[in-house]
């Protein structure tokens, strides 16, 4: 009789949507190859979707403000970003890697090779970064010529330009190592980054843009400054805590050398990763030359429309981002179905939110746009791309899940070669076409864009079905 009260305080304590909300949001130890299905991808998703709201919110913020400088200076934005797309191609092609490949040592329970996987992929980010900063460096001006912009952005606007390619070594550090947290589960921790980067970036940014007391109003050029330090100072406190030792991933100054097979491992694994990024901005980069040569309103229309997006996106990214560590994590465990049945379930839940997103992009488009800007040409440009989105946005959420499963499984090469197909043969081309050929300007883009991203949502489901991702090793 005396030992029945003990047997029930061992018990563990039920689980509640507050008790799970409060993990998820301060960090758990829990193995999610084991816990129920529905608790692992919630413990993840939120972390992993406050994170990247937190994110698109500054995004929004920043346009929000370099908005007030004229279109021009929201064109510079936007042609500076088409050269940032290619770097967030290879930084998140590598983080794509990096999650893969520890999700995967996490799931076999080999956490020591997963710390060491993590040092290696700090060098890469490192050296990746190098050739890009001094290109953005000494010839921003010449790269904003290049992508057609006027001259305004190239008189005034290329210190932006200067700040954003020349400190691209916090974006490749940011992505990189917030991809270790989530591979390893710590999604937390890359939760808690993001805030703190980004909550300076929203704080910094109107202050060096226009200028408070005897701070300086510095323009475009603030913007840039503010974003360098914010994302600098995540990327401290990143390194901080990897070397304190999150929930499930620690690193010590032993484990950082350089290890050749480990590091090859990574780069082998990435090259997919990296492939299907770049081409899905160099396509975006065309989209936008051609745009550029239509007019500046034409870009900035566009610019704040895809600002618009990816707020809106950020949600389902993040629980696209859960799938990937559940996928690698449960493929090590060497649970497939267990990894199969994570992404429909998150699947669904991308497909419902933006089923609401496509709803208000529906019936507000004018109104969203013009919150950013009162020209009444970019309001009419970003309005209509909005309600062109709004007719197969949530085909999106089941695109991106799917991509996130091939990459958890570390099969990148698949959507690569789906990226080549839909991007560079029919969606740059169609484009090009319908904007140039038939003089259907800006709106021949937009629909070209809506053709071939919604086929390449439909598609990648379909290749997702016949399971082939199941058997990639890493």
């Amino acid at each position: 009789m005396s030992q029945e009260p003990t047997a029930a305080l061992a018990e563990p304590a039920p689980h509640t949507l507050w008790s799970d909300l409060r993990d998820a949001i301060r960090g758990t130890d829990a193995d999610y190859t084991k816990i129920p299905l529905r608790r692992a991808v919630f413990l993840l998703a939120v972390p992993m979707v406050l994170e990247l709201v937190l994110e698109s919110t500054f995004a929004v913020v920043d346009i929000f403000f370099v908005a007030k400088l004229g279109p021009s200076a929201v064109a510079t934005v936007g042609l500076t970003e088409s050269y940032l797309f290619l770097l967030y191609a290879l930084a998140m092609g590598l983080a794509m890697a990096v999650t893969a490949v520890v999700a995967r040592r996490i799931g076999e329970g080999k956490r020591e090779d997963a710390a060491i996987t993590a040092v290696q992929a700090i060098f890469i980010a490192v050296l990746v970064s190098l050739l890009p900063a001094l290109a953005g460096i000494f010839y921003a001006q010449d790269l904003l010529r290049l992508m057609g912009a006027d001259a305004w952005s190239i008189e005034h606007g290329y210190r932006y330009t200067q700040w954003m390619l020349g400190g691209n070594a916090v974006i490749m550090l940011l992505f990189v190592i917030n991809a270790i947290f989530r591979g390893a589960g710590d999604a937390a921790i890359a939760m808690r980054v993001l805030w703190l980067s980004n909550g300076l970036n929203i704080l910094l940014c109107p202050l060096l843009i226009f200028g408070l007391g005897p701070v300086p109003a510095l323009g475009i050029e603030g913007a840039a400054i503010a974003t360098n330090i914010g994302r600098g100072i995540g990327v401290l406190f990143q390194l901080w805590v990897l070397f304190r030792g999150g929930k499930h991933i620690r690193v010590t100054m032993a484990q950082f050398v350089w290890r050749g097979a480990m590091l090859w491992n990574i780069v082998r694994t990435s090259l997919g990763g990296v492939g299907q990024m770049i081409v899905a901005m160099t396509s975006w980069i065309f989209l936008m030359r051609i745009l550029a040569s239509i007019g500046s309103e034409a870009v900035a229309g566009a610019t704040i429309a895809i600002r618009i997006m990816m707020f809106t996106m950020m949600p389902a990214w993040g629980m696209s981002n859960a799938a990937a560590t559940l996928v690698g994590q449960n493929l090590g465990a060497g649970q497939p179905e267990r990894a199969e049945a994570s992404v429909w379930h998150i699947g669904w839940y991308n497909m419902a939110y933006l089923v609401v997103v496509s709803v208000l992009f529906f019936l507000f488009p004018t109104q969203l746009v013009a919150f950013f800007t009162d020209d009444p040409q970019v309001v009419t440009i970003g309005a209509e791309w909005l309600r062109i989105l709004s007719y197969s946005f949530f085909i999106y959420g089941w695109w991106m899940v799917t991509v996130q499963a091939f990459n958890g499984a570390g099969d990148t090469m698949t959507p690569t070669k789906i990226n080549v197909v839909f991007f560079w043969l029919i969606q740059i081309p169609l484009s090009y076409v319908l904007a140039i050929t038939l003089d259907w300007q800006h709106s021949g883009v937009f629909w070209g864009v809506f053709v071939s991203e919604t086929s390449v949502g439909v598609f990648t489901l379909w290749l997702f079905t016949r399971g082939r991702w199941k058997s990639a090793q890493v």
